[in-house]
């Protein structure tokens, strides 16, 4: 960049550089270790971000598992007030549809059944007396359902049961799976948002940073320190900021999954239950703070060198 400082000074450069930039003296830019402000916004934003993509992933794993669990499946409803007629359909549409090609497994839900899963939400145990309970017929086929064979079942259940009807279990569920979907793209942009603001973060710090190392920074390019050199200085400093802080980040934010986890396992709902994060998530999660120092060193170094074009 200076040709005849570096004819005059020829192997100062190198040794002055390193002073300069912390190896052997002075440090152009301070490597706080964790004194300062920046590791702990890091943290703070790669702990927000762990927690958003474990959302993220247990959303996913929600859907995926219930679909799988679905997808096979139907249910008939036997809406009859009647017990004894109700259970005669009953009984009737289950031996039509063990004899149907392509189902592995009918079964026939007992009232007991029936009234256990109504019980948490209505808080008593019904009879028919007060509110006539359909009766239930889980069917499980051998490949997924479609529209064709569901369509068959209905016309061969309807001959002996007419008061039978025949659901896709996946359909109840539909609803449900949007709103999954509509919850996963949340987490999605919020860890593209985190990601943006990690970046700014960054950004306004490596500014302030050149501002206040001005002087410095034109001394090191008199001495003929290149653009590159200066950036790695920048580099260097930020990137120990950003591994310091996005390993505290880690932990604190996989506490709060792991805290969160252990509550919602309490609940023991189906859908719950079946989020639970695989070894492959984990490792996914634990990836977001070594995202977060590549992305930190990468906006640093293009701060730096698009600011040190313009101070020049």
């Amino acid at each position: 960049m200076n040709a005849p400082l570096q004819s005059v000074l020829p192997g100062s450069m190198p040794k002055r550089l390193r002073s300069i930039s912390g190896a052997g003296g002075a440090e152009l830019v301070q490597q706080g270790r964790l004194s300062g402000p920046m590791p702990w916004v890091i943290a703070i934003m790669v702990a927000l971000t762990v927690i958003a993509a474990a959302a993220g992933l247990a959303l996913s794993n929600t859907a995926r598992n219930a679909a799988d669990a679905l997808s096979g499946g139907a249910t008939v409803q036997v809406v009859e007030a009647n017990p004894v007629e109700r259970d005669r359909q009953a009984r009737e549409a289950a031996r039509v549809l063990q004899a149907t090609p392509g189902v592995l497994e009918v079964h026939i839900v007992s009232q007991d059944e029936i009234q256990r899963l109504i019980e948490p939400w209505l808080g008593v145990r019904i009879g028919d007396e007060q509110i006539p309970v359909p009766a239930l017929v889980d069917v499980r086929l051998r490949d997924p359902i479609s529209g064709e064979k569901l369509g068959q079942m209905r016309h061969k259940v309807r001959q002996v049961a007419p008061a039978a009807r025949v659901d896709a279990q996946s359909t109840w569920l539909k609803p449900v799976f949007s709103a999954i979907d509509s919850l996963r793209l949340l987490a999605i942009a919020l860890v593209a948002l985190l990601g943006c603001a990690l970046a700014a973060a960054v950004l306004l710090a490596v500014r302030t940073a050149l501002g206040t190392n001005r002087e410095t920074i034109e001394i090191v390019h008199l001495l003929g320190g290149t653009d590159s050199q200066i950036a790695r200085i920048f580099q260097r400093s930020i990137g120990f900021d950003a591994a310091g802080g996005g390993a505290l980040g880690l932990g604190m934010g996989l506490f709060v999954v792991l805290l969160l986890g252990q509550r919602l396992e309490g609940l023991g709902a189906g859908l719950v239950s079946t989020g639970s994060l695989g070894p492959l998530d984990w490792v996914l999660l634990a990836l977001v703070p070594i995202g977060g120092v590549v992305l930190a060193i990468i906006t640093a170094r293009l701060t730096v060198m698009r600011a040190l074009k313009k101070m020049l």
